[in-house]
């Protein structure tokens, strides 16, 4: 390793396979966060329960998605210290101190664009709490932004190739940069664009001291982390339908915890006194979310089978997963691509009351009008026609009579242009409707943002070294 620090001995995690005769206990994965954005507090019941079970323990924060990372590099092009997890400091106050001292790992991939950037934040954090500053691994390769990468990734995008500013570039990599950094000592293990399940996978390697070559062990931990990547939605969050599949105290949701036995079964469960729910059904739904083919699920580390898998609620709020296979990883690792767009205008009017519903369709059609032909418009009646896409109203035709017409109508345009002032015309024009428009109009509010095009491509690994490194405030980027 490059970058050494001392006195690690104590906090190393084992190295090397276990043996069959001395199998090593269970390991407890906690999940803090599933996205950027989601709540600062889920982590405190999840530290405490994993406090409480005295067991080897991991907290892992998942806050990165595709547009996410892009919008990180635009971040950090204006501001080099920025470029990592907005919220950072915000998720990880209220348990930084105690996952220290109890000596829970934390593994994350909100380094984002700028692992070294949130290692200094959280240095900045354990100074303002008193505590010391942890041992902090950075994990690298996975940023292809350099001039090296640029012919590879045309090549391998093919006509898909953007045509505008190239925004951003990642790369998928896999669990044994994490892995590595935690039986090395790290405390806290600080990513960028790894594969979600990863950061379970990732820790399940370094404590069981499974082989990168046991497809079935890593499927295993693989599919854990899936179970776990999303936070709440495991435990009842983006489950509930009243009345048909019913959730006790989602306001309080507790976000799961995995136990994974060293033979990679695992069980799901949650904090005792948290609202939520986990049962076969939602562990069920979770574990094919986004999988697009449970008998190949692809991930840099492992080919996941789950078409024979099952699980059994062996306690209440508690689910174990059996019966996953896996396949030798691929050859290629995928790539996001993330490119300027051009402009997105939106803008938003109401009518409400008698002939709310025709008054809402003349806007439309003055608007259209306006307008003209110019650009991508999309126009919906939020409540009544805004989520099965833009039929220009053609079901609104269809309502048996005036009676059952709605009477309180949101009026939504969306507007793509290629530069920030035209975008701005369908913001004035709607503006102008209280006016010019139908009667009784209110509350316009307008929005004018970038967007972001996403393309996708696969390079062979070999072409896509990664590792890691150890942070020190004077340490360079990687």
């Amino acid at each position: 390793m490059a970058n050494t620090i001392p006195d690690l001995n104590s906090t190393r995690w084992p190295s090397g396979p276990a043996s069959a005769s001395m199998p090593r206990g269970p390991l407890l994965v906690g999940c803090g966060a599933g996205f950027s954005g989601d709540r600062t507090d889920a982590a405190r019941p999840v530290v405490d329960a994993l406090i409480a079970a005295a067991a080897p323990a991991v907290l892992i924060f998942e806050t990165l998605a595709e547009r996410t990372l892009a919008l990180a590099q635009l971040a950090r092009a204006r501001d080099p210290a920025a470029g990592y997890e907005p919220l950072l400091a915000d998720l990880l106050r209220p348990v930084l101190a105690d996952c220290i001292a109890h000596g829970i790992r934390i593994v994350s991939n909100f380094g984002a664009a700028n692992p070294a950037g949130a290692a200094a934040c959280i240095a900045a954090l354990a100074a303002e709490l008193g505590i010391r500053v942890p041992r902090m691994a950075l994990v690298h390769g996975d940023d292809l932004m350099g001039a090296e990468h640029v012919q590879p990734l045309q090549d391998a995008c093919g006509a898909q190739w953007p045509a505008s500013r190239v925004v951003s570039a990642n790369a998928y990599i896999g669990a044994q940069p994490i892995a590595q950094a935690l039986q090395d000592g790290a405390e806290i293990v600080i990513a960028g664009r790894v594969a979600d399940p990863a950061l379970v996978l990732g820790p399940a390697v370094a404590w069981h001291g499974w082989a990168w070559d046991d497809w079935d062990l890593l499927a295993r931990g693989t599919m854990a982390g899936h179970l776990l990547e999303c936070g709440s939605q495991v435990s009842g969050g983006y489950f509930a339908d009243p009345g048909y599949k019913d959730v006790p105290d989602l306001a309080h949701v507790g976000f799961p915890i995995a136990r994974i036995e060293a033979d990679g079964r695992c069980t799901i469960s949650k904090p005792e006194h948290t609202g939520g729910l986990i049962n076969a059904q939602t562990v069920k739904e979770q574990l094919l979310y986004e999988v697009h083919d449970p008998a190949a699920y692809l991930t840099p580390d492992v080919v996941a089978d789950i078409s024979e898998a099952w699980v059994t609620e062996v306690g209440l709020n508690q689910v174990r997963l059996e019966g996953v296979r896996g396949h030798a990883r691929p050859s290629h690792l995928k790539i996001n691509v993330c490119s300027e767009r051009g402009w997105l205008a939106e803008a938003e009017i109401s009518y409400a009351g008698a002939h709310a519903l025709a008054r809402a369709q003349l806007a439309r059609q003055i608007i259209a009008t306006r307008l003209g032909a110019q650009g991508t418009l999309r126009c919906d009646f939020i409540g009544v026609t805004s989520v099965l896409g833009d039929d220009q109203g053609q079901w609104l035709q269809q309502l048996p009579h005036a009676g059952q017409a709605p009477r309180d109508v949101r009026v939504r345009w969306a507007w793509e242009q290629p530069t920030a002032q035209a975008a701005e015309v369908l913001l004035r024009e709607v503006n102008a409707l209280y006016t010019c428009g139908p009667g009784g109009g209110g509350g316009v509010r307008t929005q004018l943002r970038s967007r972001l095009s996403t393309v996708s491509c696969l390079l062979p690994r070999e072409q896509i070294p990664c590792g890691w490194r150890w942070w020190s405030p004077a340490a360079a980027q990687p």
